[in-house]
Parts: C-alpha cells; structure tokens; sequence
C-alpha cells in the first residue's frame, strides 16, 4: 500500500487576530512516512497553527504546502480534497450509528462533494468503494469486531479509534491529530499509540501530532516542535527535546540555558 505520500511544510506563517499575534513566524517540515510532533504549554499557538494548515483560519503572511502544491487561498474543503486531513480535540461521532457506518462518513463525504446526488444515488461501485474503505480502516485500526456497534455505547478509548478510523478511511493523504489521546487511559495511550505507528508503517502517510501527553510523543515522534507564546522555541529529535532546557523552562517556568537556542532557525526546514 505504499505509495508516495507527500510532506507538509509550514513556511513562516503568521496568523493574527486583530492586534493578537496567534502564530508568529512559524516554520515546520513534517515528513511522510513520520510521526512529527507539535508541542506546547496551553496557549501555545498549536491549534491555531492547525487551523492556518487547513484553511479554518487565514494566514496573514507565509504558506503551507502539501507536497508541492500550495494551500495558499484554498479554503477547508478543497484543502481537504487535496488530501490534508485533520482531527479535533473535540470528538465528532454520531452516537446513534454504528461503527462501520461512522467510519464510512470518511470516504462517504468525498463522494457525495463530487456529485450533488451521491447520498441518494450513490453508483455501486462507489458504495463498494465506501464499504471497502471502512472495512480496511477499521482493520488498520483494530476494531473491526466492533463494526456493528453503536458509537454511543464505546468507551472513550473505543471512540478514539473510530474517529481515528474514520480519518484513515477518507482519501487523505497527510493527517494533522489534535490531543487523540485526550481522555485515554495510560493502557488505551500506549495501544493507540501502537496503532499510529503500525499505520504510518503500513501506508506511508505522515501525520503531525499536537499532543500533551508526552509518553505518547516520546513514543512515537521522530522529530517535535515547540511552541511558546506563538513562536517556535525548539525543533529537534525526540531526545534533543525531551532534554533541552528550554523545552523544560516553557513548561515548567524554570530558567532554560542559551546554548539550546542553535536548534532554532529561521527556518525550521532544509
């Protein structure tokens, strides 16, 4: 299943809202076929940098590409036709339908945007192409056994894979998570994070996390990001930045030293 997937690059975006600077200045390379991290004290800028990627707020100045295809001036729906996907914080589910039938909203959706009267009249092989879809994700996402139950009754780690699945199921081609594993378990974390990573591996498809629980980050990203006041403070490898003191003074308040400020450039990508 691995086909070539494309890289999302932030370059130099600034997002403001009035007077408020939201996002300053921030550059970031998130390759496929890896897990990047995007961390951050609350406040940080890091949702609003994922909104600046998919278009639910506008750039200032800067640009986000997928691939090498600009994003720029392209609104949510087209960016996300172009293949960038996302998560929120906050889950969507329809707790009156069944798994399988949330997870095959994903690819659904696609369709239906395609041609007015796809939901009334979807041609057969389209709904193959939609049930084969769900039935692959929920796989990739272990809870293929949990295809016919209701969304309602899943715990908060079961809800999490569907939404997880869901996403897998549509036909994006890069996906930015927001907290996935807020209201997990330490157990229903590590499993998920097991998943996130079977997943990159079997498809290709790179993903960047914005995530608080830093087990999981430490787990499974490559390289992490570090957000500050809507600035980048920090970008390096997992270890660089779980010991870097500046990484520690933002979240801690402590005094970080001078020296871990060479890993922040002026651009965060080659």
């Amino acid at each position: 299943m691995n086909v070539a997937m494309p890289d999302l690059t932030v370059d130099r975006v600034t997002v403001r809202f009035g007077g408020l600077v939201a996002v300053d200045d921030v550059s970031l390379h998130a390759p496929a076929g890896t897990i990047t991290g995007l961390i951050g004290p609350n406040g940080a800028g890091k949702t609003t940098t994922f909104n600046a990627c998919t278009g639910l707020v506008s750039a200032s100045s800067g640009s986000v590409r997928l691939g090498e295809e600009s994003l720029n001036h392209r609104g949510p729906a087209t960016r996300a036709s172009r293949g960038l996907g996302r998560t929120f914080q906050r889950m969507e589910l329809f707790d009156s339908m069944t798994v399988k039938e949330n997870v095959a909203l994903g690819p659904e959706s696609l369709f239906s945007s395609r041609h007015p009267w796809g939901q009334l009249f979807s041609p057969r092989r389209e709904t193959r192409n939609i049930e084969e879809r769900a039935r692959a994700a929920m796989e990739l996402c272990e809870i293929a056994e949990l295809s016919r139950r209701i969304a309602g009754d899943l715990s908060t780690g079961q809800r999490r894979l569907v939404e997880l699945a869901r996403a897998v199921a549509s036909p994006f081609r890069f996906l930015l998570l927001d907290e996935p594993s807020s209201g997990l378990d330490v157990h229903e974390t590590e499993r998920f994070g097991e998943i996130l990573v079977a997943f990159v591996a079997e498809t290709g498809m790179g993903i960047l996390l914005v995530e608080h629980d830093m087990s999981l980050v430490s787990s499974v990203c490559s390289t992490i990001y570090v957000l500050d006041f809507g600035r980048l403070i920090f970008y390096g490898s997992t270890a660089e930045t779980l010991a870097s003191d500046v990484v520690q003074a933002a979240y801690l308040g402590s005094e970080g030293t001078g020296g871990d400020h060479a890993h922040v450039a002026g651009s965060a990508h080659a």
